[in-house]
């Protein structure tokens, strides 16, 4: 069955030319590294993809019937290098094929097209999104586990083959349709995730003058290695450490929110560009029909700020409209002045403010105790040294993470006496009058907690997916943090395990799993998540599989995570999830169709695989220990060494 994928266009918000600048610093170590804020846009490429007996490209998009012609060649090494040579339309493809089949031996692929709304040649950079989806198109129908880094490298390097001499922040479309800082330091390149507090309305368009690419960019390089008149050492300076400081005050202002600020630092950027370095090509970037386009009293009615895209000169442009209406508006009148146009908008991400603890499991290990006093009730001292009911320690995790709410899954009604009495009802004045200033004001922290808590019921067992998708009208399409109601969590560091977990969300924003290492002896106890890091402090892993209770063996030879650092290791769950709306749709799904376990159930981690294998799921290990009261001989251990 054929899958579908989308790669978008990418859009260079800020640092255009400085991928190539900061290559230069392998020459010449005074060159300030480079950096861009660099966005995938809405619009792109759409495909569906499935294996192939040859390496096969067709298409239904209507946007490209005049000039596509279907073609296909053989999974042949050097057939497909002569075609990336060739210059034809199908070179940047038959690059990163030959690149696949050199160092991946994959087979073929059929990569058919139903949509390209991406505009061509108008400084988005449709040859990288094309590269981006073929190295894409490989990695998930041959299942290389390839993380987004791994298929932007191959793009770039696939794109080389050809007669294209493109840059490093080209291929990061394959981040999706989010900013991202790169830097670009000698042959490393290093690409952050970061968050936005408010809509941005951007506007691209083309201005459809003339600008020679080739003589920009060949002007520009002569200033590198080692500048040697004025003219050229203030062009290092402008890529150099001007630009540096325009992307940090770039990114402050997103994650502030300081639309109208962002908005004057583009038409900053703008005036740093034209006063530093034009002067070192003014044949092309005198950019007549830019200049005037930036300075329309229309647009500058609609508008926070402007400035050029990618080599810049008179190709295309670029605007950070007021609101959603002034956005449309622009649009508007672009296209009525024969510049075509198109919106971008990019949305803040959630950040979590809601978490699901699910307590309704019996206690079964922990009979008799349980015939009396649930599980989740438990007695613990805390680091602050009081003695609290499990739940309460983990209800103050959440709220030490910035959660609001929290949802309790409870096994009936009958079990919600126990709550009302602990989390909303105040003690008699007898026991009050008993306990000191320190305690009354604990005692209402305890009802305050109580405000924060909703309830819902999963009166028959049918899962631990069941029991979560009980709260997918409390979630309202939003993420939401995931706790064990039988687990507890220490951290080594003055941040909550939750909040380290929510702050790595934020900057990937994709479903995650905490996870711990294991030792090797260990991991036929456990489900071992395998995958590949997705950074360099090797804390976050883009997970390819969870496979359960393996055999040594079978873990050593396939599920260590690789280290250039170390030796391979073994993961299993932490105990905390970040669940998206994916994933709650996933499981009525499985609902809906009866996707059940052995056991009958519906389980939570089938619809984390399924998720994974549609959207990708993180791994990230938390700086702490997990200690678990579900057991005997763990509440024992949990006992002695929780809050020490």
């Amino acid at each position: 069955m054929a899958k579908e994928i989308f790669v978008p266009g990418r859009l260079c918000l800020f640092g255009e030319h400085t991928d190539w600048a900061g290559k230069y610093r392998t020459m010449n170590a005074e060159i300030v590294p480079g950096a861009a804020l660099v966005t995938g846009i809405e619009q792109g490429i759409h495909a569906t993809i499935e294996k192939a007996t040859t390496f096969k490209m067709t298409s239904e998009a209507p946007e490209i019937a005049d000039t596509w012609k279907d073609f296909e060649c053989r999974m042949e090494f050097q057939e497909l290098k002569e075609i990336a040579k060739s210059g034809s339309f199908f070179c940047y493809c038959a690059g990163v094929a030959s690149y696949m089949l050199e160092w991946y031996k994959v087979g073929g692929v059929h990569i058919h097209l139903t949509k390209m709304d991406m505009p061509m040649k108008s400084g988005l950079s449709s040859s990288a999104a094309i590269c981006v989806l073929v190295c894409r198109a490989f990695n998930q129908l041959y299942n290389l586990n390839l993380n987004t880094m791994g298929e932007m490298n191959i793009a770039y390097w696939g794109e080389l083959r050809t007669a294209s001499r493109c840059g490093r922040l080209d291929q990061a479309c394959a981040f999706g349709v989010r900013p991202v800082k790169m830097t670009f330091d000698a042959e490393e390149v290093d690409v952050e995730n970061f968050n936005i507090k408010k809509p941005l309305y951007w506007v691209f368009a083309n201005l459809k003058a003339s600008k020679d690419t080739i003589r920009i960019l060949a002007d520009l390089n002569k200033a590198y290695p080692f500048a040697e008149t004025d003219v050229e050492k203030m062009e290092q300076k402008a890529l150099g450490e001007m630009n540096q400081d325009i992307i940090q005050r770039a990114i402050d202002c997103m994650r502030e929110g300081r639309v109208e600020d962002l908005g004057k630092l583009m038409t900053e950027a703008q005036g740093v560009f034209d006063k530093y370095v034009a002067p070192n090509c003014p044949s092309q970037l005198k950019s007549p029909k830019l200049h005037a386009t930036l300075a329309d009293p229309k647009i500058l009615e609609l508008t926070y700020g402007g400035k050029g895209v990618g080599s810049q000169g008179d190709g295309s442009i670029q605007f950070l409209a007021k609101d959603a209406e002034s956005q449309l508006a622009l649009v508007d009148y672009l296209n009525a002045n024969d510049m075509p146009a198109y919106k971008l908008t990019i949305e803040p991400k959630h950040t979590i403010r809601k978490a699901i603890i699910p307590v309704a499991g019996f206690g079964t290990r922990l009979y008799p105790e349980t015939r009396f006093l649930k599980k989740d009730f438990f007695p613990v001292v805390d680091k602050d040294n009081q003695v609290k009911p499990v739940i309460l320690v983990l209800i103050e995790e959440c709220l030490a993470a910035g959660i609001e709410e929290i949802c309790l899954v409870l096994g009936g009604e009958e079990e919600r006496q126990m709550y009302r009495d602990f989390f909303e009802t105040r003690l008699s004045e007898e026991h009050l009058s008993k306990l000191p200033k320190e305690k009354l004001r604990y005692e209402d922290h305890i009802l305050e907690v109580g405000k924060k808590l909703h309830y819902v019921y999963q009166t028959e067992k049918k899962g631990f997916g069941d029991a979560v998708y009980r709260c997918v009208d409390f979630a309202g399409n939003e993420p939401v943090l995931l706790l064990l109601g039988d687990t507890l969590y220490q951290s080594n560091t003055n941040k909550c395990c939750a909040l380290q977990f929510i702050e790595a969300y934020e900057k990937y924003n994709k479903a995650m799993i905490s996870i711990h290492e294991i030792p090797l002896e260990k991991v036929g106890y456990y489900g071992i998540i395998s995958g590949r890091w997705a950074n360099k402090k090797e804390t976050v892993l883009e997970m390819s599989n969870i496979t359960e209770k393996p055999t040594v063996a079978y873990a050593e030879e396939f599920l260590g995570v690789g280290s250039p650092k170390q030796q391979k290791k073994y993961f299993s769950v932490f105990g905390q999830y970040i669940l998206t709306p994916e994933v709650f749709a996933q499981l009525h799904d499985n609902i809906e169709n009866g996707v059940v376990s052995n056991r009958g159930e519906i389980e939570l981690t089938t619809a984390l695989e399924q998720v994974r294998e549609k959207y990708g799921l993180m791994g990230v290990q938390l700086d702490g220990k997990m200690y678990d009261i579900g057991v005997p001989h763990e509440l024992r251990e949990t006992l002695y060494g929780f809050g020490r």
